[in-house]
């Protein structure tokens, strides 16, 4: 019973799925449904040639006339030709509609994919992105209309081939239909059979990605600490994985094409048993007998091999449901109804009573309270893990508070529409990332819109003039892919004017000297003070040499505010933590 209700709601599941997909379908509707069209003559045709034997056995063979049979091998020709140019005419159109389906449901995800949160990311693999954002598209669109068409024509030359069987005998046809079930039957057990080892061989599918990207991305680290083997043995180990769920899946399903194709041999061995009884008794001719038996080998043979083309689309059924899963999430991190636009930053932010985990009853900020007023600088540091980043990165919702509120202007940054939230912030991490492209491209994400004066405003004050002027391209050099082609500390100065263009009313600076060589990072700090006047500044720091001018120091450790006051106030502070960690930089 359980069984029986589990199967039609996956049946109604599947339904459900393609409504889903037919709004994608619904631009192209007109080539897709010709695509079908077609191939009905397609599948059609099939019955002709069988069909044509009838009367060209009993005229030629038994009657030794010729005469009236001449044009059958010539219409078996032309429809054959037909039959052909129709095949490749459905394909073209199958292949143009799943591709075209394909890049828009990729853009819908691709825009899903820009507003999940950063709890998604940190849970997710490049691979697995990669393969569930794209491969599983590629699957579910491509595999389903190629295999729609395969399946279509199937069925119309099935029931074609079957109108030739009943013209041809009624007795012999329902043994033929009766077989014909029969060996369809197993096909009905197909998703049960591979659901669970699919959806593992999706992830180790993923994981074989992660290893070409982090390959790829990590490059140098393998190069440097001679990681070859390691990274080899890694490679093999998910592969051996991958190729241990190939072999269940076929274990599972690969005995369904040898058990149709018994069903089908039996079949055709008692068609032929009862076809020479009743030619025997004259109930039925010899052109009777050779048109059933050729269009029954025409329905037969393309069932032996049908249980693949079924696994294919069980698989493709699966990618779809994955796709759509996807689509159907919605992001932990959105805009409430009639969000607040922010226009502009009066008094502050507050942090009120803020509390935060990323794992649940494992809390990595408690309880914290903290003002900053407009125009303030505030420097947080502390202990490594003790919640500095996390603190920051609650404001501009890169993650959102468990309990408590961040506020500005007394606002909770929750009710603030996300695009005007983020447009008065502007960020530079430790390791920013650079898109491939040129030098122009990646300082213009500030402000796509920005005059040559704002450029070069920019280009001063993040102090990439002169390295700017010695390159031959100037602007317009190409950095490479993350910016491979730069120093450190020329990234870091092109994220700078980066945020420098945006002119936002809030800078955040994330460790953003202290990956940077002495040299480098003096030059790096001028571009920083130069973006830090008249703004309100978050900086986390590791160095404390460079927040000595701060207007407020937030020591913060274990997730807790534990010191708060200026340089001077804490340095000079009985018993404080962060004097004994300035002194400890020091030496």
């Amino acid at each position: 019973m359980f069984k029986k209700l589990k199967e039609k709601f996956n049946s109604l599941y599947i339904v459900s799925n393609y409504r889903k997909i037919m709004p994608y379908v619904k631009p192209y509707w007109v080539r897709a449904l010709l695509a079908v069209l077609i191939t009905i003559p397609i599948g059609s045709m099939d019955a002709v040639i069988a069909w044509s034997l009838k009367p060209y056995m009993d005229v030629v063979m038994v009657e030794k006339n010729t005469s009236s049979t001449a044009y059958i091998p010539l219409l078996i020709i032309v429809f054959s030709c037909l039959q052909s140019l129709l095949n490749y005419t459905a394909t073209y159109l199958n292949t143009w509609v799943g591709r075209k389906i394909a890049n828009d449901v990729k853009i819908d995800l691709f825009d899903k994919l820009m507003t999940y949160d950063a709890t998604f990311f940190d849970k997710s693999t490049s691979g697995d992105i990669q393969f569930r954002f794209n491969n599983d598209v590629d699957m579910a669109c491509n595999g389903l209309l190629s295999n729609l068409k395969l399946f279509t024509t199937r069925v119309f030359s099935s029931v074609s081939l079957i109108a030739v069987l009943f013209y041809n005998s009624w007795e012999l046809a329902l043994v033929a239909v009766a077989v014909l079930f029969g060996a369809l039957y197993p096909l009905t057990t197909v998703r049960r059979r591979i659901k669970s080892v699919m959806d593992k061989t999706i992830f180790s599918g993923a994981a074989v990605m992660t290893h070409y990207n982090e390959t790829f991305s990590g490059n140098r680290i393998v190069t440097s600490y001679n990681l070859y083997d390691y990274q080899d043995q890694r490679f093999r180990e998910t592969l051996r994985s991958v190729f241990k769920l190939g072999i269940k899946v076929i274990q599972r399903t690969g005995l369904m094409s040898p058990l149709m194709h018994f069903i089908v041999s039996l079949g055709i061995a008692i068609i032929i048993w009862l076809g020479s009884y009743l030619i025997v008794h004259g109930e039925i001719t010899a052109g009777n007998f050779v048109s059933f038996i050729t269009a029954l080998i025409m329905l037969y043979n393309p069932i032996k091999s049908i249980g693949n083309n079924y696994n294919s689309v069980q698989m493709a059924l699966m990618a779809m449901e994955r796709v759509f899963s996807l689509l159907e999430q919605k992001p932990r991190i959105c805009n409430k109804p009639n969000a607040i636009k922010l226009e502009k930053i009066n008094s502050g932010i507050e942090y009120k009573n803020v509390c935060f985990e990323y794992v649940k009853n494992k809390p990595v900020l408690k309880n914290v309270n903290l003002n900053i007023k407009v125009g303030e600088t505030i420097a947080f540091v502390g202990n490594s893990g003790g919640g500095k980043t996390t603190l920051v990165n609650l404001l501009p919702r890169f993650y959102d508070v468990k309990s408590g509120a961040v506020l500005i202007d007394g606002r909770d940054v929750r009710d603030i529409d996300l695009i005007s939230l983020r447009d008065k912030i502007a960020v530079v991490f430790q390791d920013n990332f650079l898109f491939a492209g040129t030098i122009r491209d990646n300082i213009l994400l500030g402000k796509e819109d920005a005059s040559p004066a704002e450029i070069d405003k920019a280009i001063k004050a993040a102090c990439l003039e002169e390295f700017i002027k010695s390159l031959d391209k100037g602007l317009d050099t190409q950095i490479g892919e993350r910016g491979v082609l730069l120093s450190g500390g020329q990234k870091q100065r092109i994220a700078i004017a980066r945020a420098f263009i945006k002119n936002a009313p809030i800078v955040i600076l994330d460790e953003a000297t202290s990956a940077l060589d002495n040299k480098s990072e003096a030059v790096v700090q001028q571009a920083i003070d130069n973006l830090m006047k008249d703004r309100t500044v978050l900086i986390i720091a590791h160095r404390l040499s460079t927040v000595r001018n701060a207007d407020k120091i937030v020591v913060v450790n274990y997730g807790e505010i534990v010191e708060m006051g200026s340089h001077d106030e804490l340095i000079n502070k009985e018993n404080s933590i962060y004097a004994s960690l300035y002194r400890a930089q020091l030496k």
